[in-house]
């Protein structure tokens, strides 16, 4: 199970890149793994204002239809619209082309809450 230890995870198992007071979003390899293949993804609006543990984006995949839910509060400012005709990029690449949208983070210390790798790592192996 590849869990890059420079990124912070929630316990929805989606990840966070952390870029100053952005963040870049997607799902990690366990989700991936557990949803299986891919077939379409819904991103969030750019624009669009969006609280922590909110619904920002849908991934249905040949097994079922999981919610994407925002890890902190903020604005969308990017998309990752490529996933509209490859969304198999979720399971080739999750922590890179696989990632879903990137938010300016109203309040940084809600990042705090997130869990570093080991913390992930503990969570999916109960």
């Amino acid at each position: 199970m590849n869990l890059p230890e420079d990124l912070r995870y929630t316990k929805d198992h989606e990840w966070v890149r952390v870029e100053g007071s952005r963040v870049r979003i997607g799902i990690t390899d366990y989700a991936q793994d557990a949803l299986g293949d891919v077939v379409f993804v819904q991103v969030p609006e750019a624009g669009a204002e969006v609280a922590a543990g909110a619904t920002i984006s849908e991934v249905e995949s040949t097994k079922s239809v999981s919610e994407i839910y925002a890890p902190v509060t903020g604005s969308v400012v990017a998309v990752n619209a490529d996933l509209g005709d490859a969304p198999e990029r979720l399971n080739d690449d999750p922590y890179g082309e696989g990632w879903i949208c990137e938010l300016e983070v109203s309040d940084t210390a809600q990042l705090d809450d997130l869990l570093d790798a080991d913390g992930y790592r503990s969570l999916i192996e109960e």
